[in-house]
């Protein structure tokens, strides 16, 4: 869906609303024009921004400095596609995607607004990530992890055996990027725990970066 360019210019100056939703998975989903940008966000979070979304912006200018090269990427939790708008028009690569998304309105949204205007390859898949993972016999080179319901990420996906199925998922020479909240005081230590006492234990390569209001946990300290 093509969006006016008096909508996009208009939005530079005030922010504009194009759709509001109620799903099964989350009671209220907004999409906006700011600045430009698609956002999507709930009422306590933002889960999508294009190129303004930071939290994985900062770590992907880091890794394409040090020469990272990847062609296949699963994104679980896709949303409205940030991942590979911003690879695509920020950093001018095409890669190959799978994209996991649980929200039936959100893969409306993004098959409606995103989807054709990327040159890459998109394959989006409507379901659980972990039903995804269980039934999957692919591999990937690049595994981001932004699963959010609300600002609350389910325990399931915070589990040992989660990340042990990333592990199988994940080519050799591969990396997870995944994203945690970082903002208050309370969740830098909870993210740092979790680092420390799970995500390592599966990953001992892995480092912690904090992109400013978010931490990302990647499994290979040595991409950034």
């Amino acid at each position: 869906m093509r969006i006016p360019l008096w909508k996009r210019y208009f939005s530079y100056f005030k922010d504009v609303h194009l759709e509001s939703h109620s799903s099964s998975i989350n009671p209220a989903l907004h999409l906006l024009l700011v600045r430009g940008r698609l956002q999507l966000c709930t009422d306590n979070s933002i889960y999508s921004f294009e190129d303004q979304y930071d939290n994985f912006y900062k770590v992907f200018e880091k890794m394409i400095a040090v020469g990272w090269r990847y062609e296949s990427v699963l994104i679980l939790g896709f949303a409205m596609g940030s991942i590979p708008k911003m690879l695509e028009d920020n950093f001018k690569l095409r890669l190959d995607y799978t994209g996991v998304e649980i929200d039936d309105v959100i893969i409306d949204l993004v098959s409606d607004y995103v989807v054709s205007e990327l040159e890459s390859s998109i394959q989006l898949v409507h379901t659980d990530a972990s039903v995804f993972l269980d039934s999957n016999e692919e591999t990937f080179d690049l595994i981001c992890i932004d699963l959010f319901i609300d600002d609350v990420i389910p325990d399931q996906f915070k589990a040992v055996t989660f990340l042990q199925t990333l592990e199988q998922t994940l080519n050799p020479d591969g990396c997870v990027l995944y994203n945690m909240l970082g903002d208050y005081q309370s969740d830098k230590t909870k993210a740092e725990l979790y680092h420390k006492d799970v995500f390592s234990k599966v990953f001992p390569q892995s480092t912690l970066f904090h992109t400013g209001t978010n931490y990302m946990l990647i499994s290979d300290g040595g991409v950034i």
